[in-house]
């Protein structure tokens, strides 16, 4: 028999059941009704489109929180309430059609009339929760396509691999390996849905891919064309993988991040074989319990036997030591919200990553295991990998790009050559902001060799700028960039749908820069080759298995962090 402590307690927890019901469903009523048809064709946008910014649950990071409700306390103590149902239907379909100003691009020439209505009336119902996926899911999923000992002992083509380009095409769940010398496409192989990123090998033998579905290749480069050996899935979303690289490590670990389940898993970096998993749900730097905290970028140091894992909802950076895998060491490190990517400095002693919803760069620095700065920048920094160059009159300076704002940002950072001592003032600051046509960029990119940085702008809504790159003279930052129109170079047709300049990438030689010209999944896309020195067009690689061509990764330049 209860006890009447326990009988009001359980008075009490029924009545808070009973009321969080009745907001069900009351949201459910709110919702504006749809067929299950209707629900998975959502489901399915949602995820390929629109979790990576806004998340699983919806509740946002670089985009905007999507809940059908939702209330925060502002600065002044007051609350502030808003939400998907009450913006309504109509409303969401002119957001998604058009885009924002904040990065966000517009889908009325990638989605449907009937797919945007889906879609603005999908994110006004309570959210789908995926499953977990622990390591026995992991085990099943695993794939040792070829053992260790059945692959080749020597490298059997003449493809001079570290000039190989590992291109994602998107849309199609495939990866173009194209040799950088003769521009020839090598091989095009089957991996995730979206691959968002390429990494190597800590010896250059192995591509690692992860696509948006959470499915990692093991792709080796010895055969005579490229093949698959080994595959693993990590969870339903995942953005990032590295191995291990420092010196007696070389090959021996893939570490991959998911944004759902919000975790990071340890493989064995040759065959794939799950070792590991570790949760990453915990409280964020204000104090706050996240559900959702995903694992943003992932980089390998090559000063220690560690990884830096970024934490995008915590705004935590931890530093993995993977010196001993059962005992694992942690140290994490408290910086801004949402991190997201980012890259090394020249010295590669410290890591800058963008805090998207802070609007500023976060640098640790790894020989101490300590945050070294945070950098106050403009809005929705968005680095890839940043790039590293001497600038003229502040020294050693690392460049990010900016969704949200019409600059590139310039922050000093710090030098162990003497040479270098005289720009120790300027170190962690913002020494110059480079003017660009727009808001919208993804990307830059230098190379020790150039003299030149590019940038982006596919997420502009213009169309100018959306299938344009511009190219700033290093050795004279203020003059104005030079616009190259790539769609035109391209000699595509024009079609409604724009087709988006993005990655610029180098070459091995430093002196070539490849760009994908991203246009829909029905359109002919391409990749167009510059010469760096002379911005002359060079080649346009185009095939009907170039297919929604993003992000490209020079084997040679990614094994070795150049950027």
């Amino acid at each position: 028999m209860m006890t009447p402590k326990l009988s009001r307690l359980a008075a009490a927890l029924a009545a808070t059941l009973a009321v969080n019901a009745q907001a069900q469903d009351a949201a459910a009523v709110a919702a504006p009704a749809m067929t299950q048809a209707e629900v998975e064709i959502g489901k399915k946008i949602y995820f390929e489109r629109c979790a990576g910014c806004h998340g699983v649950l919806r509740k946002g990071a670089t985009g905007k929180n999507l809940e059908p409700h939702w209330s925060r306390k502002v600065a002044d103590g007051s609350t502030q309430e808003g939400g998907t149902l009450k913006l309504g239907t109509s409303r969401l379909e002119k957001i998604i059609a058009l885009g924002t100003e904040g990065g966000m691009v517009n889908y009325d020439d990638i989605l449907t009339k009937d797919e945007i209505n889906i879609m603005a009336r999908y994110i006004q119902r309570t959210p789908d929760v995926p499953p977990e996926f622990g390591l026995k899911d992991m085990q099943a999923s695993w794939k040792l396509l070829v053992p260790v000992d059945q692959r080749p002992k020597k490298q059997m083509s003449k493809v001079n691999l570290k000039n190989v380009f590992a291109i994602t095409l998107r849309d199609t769940g495939k990866l173009a390996l194209v040799d950088g010398d003769t521009k020839n496409i090598w091989q095009v192989l089957d991996t995730g849905y979206a691959v968002h990123i390429s990494r190597l090998s800590a010896s250059g033998r192995y591509v690692y891919t992860v696509g948006r579905d959470g499915l990692v290749t093991l792709i080796d480069l010895w055969y005579e064309t490229p093949t698959t050996v080994a595959t693993v899935k990590l969870g339903a979303d995942a953005r990032s993988v590295d191995t291990s690289k420092f010196k007696g490590y070389e090959d021996k670990y893939l570490i991959g991040g998911t944004y759902w389940p919000p975790q990071y898993s340890i493989m064995d970096g040759e065959t794939l074989k799950p070792i590991k998993i570790v949760s990453t749900r915990g409280n964020t730097v204000d104090g706050e319990y996240h559900p959702e905290p995903r694992v943003a970028s992932i980089v390998s140091s090559m000063i220690k036997p560690e990884w830096v894992v970024n934490v995008k909802e915590t705004g935590q950076i931890m530093l993995v030591d993977y010196s001993d895998i059962k005992n694992l060491k942690t140290t994490t490190i408290e910086s801004a919200k949402f991190l997201h990517d980012g890259g090394w400095d020249a010295s590669k002693r410290y890591f800058l990553v963008a805090a998207n919803a802070s609007h500023k760069i976060a640098a640790v620095d790894t020989k101490t295991g300590k945050l070294a700065a945070l950098v106050d920048t403009k809005k929705i920094p968005h680095p890839g990998r940043g790039a590293n160059f001497m600038h003229p009159q502040f020294g050693p300076v690392w460049a990010t790009g900016h969704l949200g704002d019409a600059v590139i940002t310039l922050i000093s950072t710090p030098s162990e050559d003497p040479k270098n001592a005289k720009f120790k003032q300027h170190n962690w600051k913002v020494v110059q902001e480079l003017k660009t046509n727009g808001a919208g960029n993804l990307f830059v990119k230098t190379h020790p060799k150039s003299s030149n940085l590019w940038a982006d702008m596919p997420m502009n809504p213009e169309r100018e700028n959306a299938e344009s790159v511009y190219v700033y003279d290093l050795k004279d930052l203020n003059k104005a960039p030079v616009k190259i129109d790539v769609a035109k170079d391209s000699g595509l047709p024009q079609t409604k749908a724009l087709r988006r300049a993005t990655h610029p990438e180098y070459n091995q030689a430093g002196d070539e820069v490849w760009i994908s010209l991203w246009g829909g999944k029905t359109d002919q896309s391409a990749i167009v080759v510059y010469d760096d020195k002379t911005l002359k067009l060079k080649k346009v690689i185009t095939d009907p298995r170039i297919v929604t061509p993003t992000g490209k990764f020079n084997v040679y330049n990614t094994q070795h962090d150049i950027y």
